[in-house]
C-alpha cells in the first residue's frame, strides 16, 4: 500500500522539485504520471522539462501521443496509459484514496503562496485521510524538505 506525500512549495519553483522527485522515481525504476488540470499547464510543464540541465534529462510526453504506453513519465490531465507506479499531482489535480493505496506513492505539489492551491492541498488532505489512507506533509520553510506531520 502507498502513501500520499504532500509537499508545500515555498522556496522552490513547481518544475525544480518536480524535476528532483522525478529523477528520484527513475532511479526507482517507476513509471511516473504527472496529472495536470489544463492542457497549457502540461505543456508549459512539458518546455520546462526540455530545457533543463542535460545531464539531469528526464525522458517524458504528453498524453495522447502515439507511444503513452512506454512513456517512463507521462504528462496527462487524465488516467495515464503508461501504468505509473507513482502519481504526481500538480496545479490541484485530484487524486483518490484508491490511487494512493494502488501506487507505490503519491506525491501531492502545491504553491505555497497561492492561496487557493493551500486550500485545494488541505482539502486533498481531509479526504485522504477520512478515507484511511497514509499520507505525509512536506515543508520546505528550513530550506531543505523536512517531514511536519503524517497519518
Amino acid at each position: 500500500m502507498g502513501a500520499a506525500y504532500f509537499y508545500h512549495l515555498t522556496r522552490r519553483p513547481l518544475v525544480e522539485t518536480l524535476r528532483m522527485l522525478l529523477g528520484k522515481s527513475l532511479e526507482n525504476d517507476w513509471r511516473v504520471a504527472v496529472r495536470g488540470t489544463n492542457a497549457g499547464g502540461l505543456q508549459q510543464l512539458d518546455q520546462a522539462l526540455w530545457l533543463g540541465p542535460e545531464a539531469e534529462f528526464l525522458p517524458h510526453g504528453i498524453a495522447d501521443g502515439e507511444h503513452d504506453a512506454d512513456q517512463p513519465v507521462l504528462l496527462t490531465t487524465a488516467e495515464a496509459a503508461n501504468r505509473p507506479n507513482c502519481l504526481m499531482s500538480v496545479h490541484g489535480a485530484a487524486v483518490t484514496a484508491e490511487e494512493v493505496g494502488a501506487m507505490e506513492r503519491v506525491c501531492v505539489l502545491f504553491d505555497g503562496e497561492d492561496e487557493e492551491a493551500l486550500q485545494t492541498a488541505r482539502g486533498q488532505w481531509k479526504t485522504l485521510k477520512d478515507a484511511g489512507a497514509s499520507a505525509q506533509y512536506w515543508s520546505e520553510e528550513s530550506g531543505r524538505w523536512e517531514k511536519k506531520a503524517e497519518t
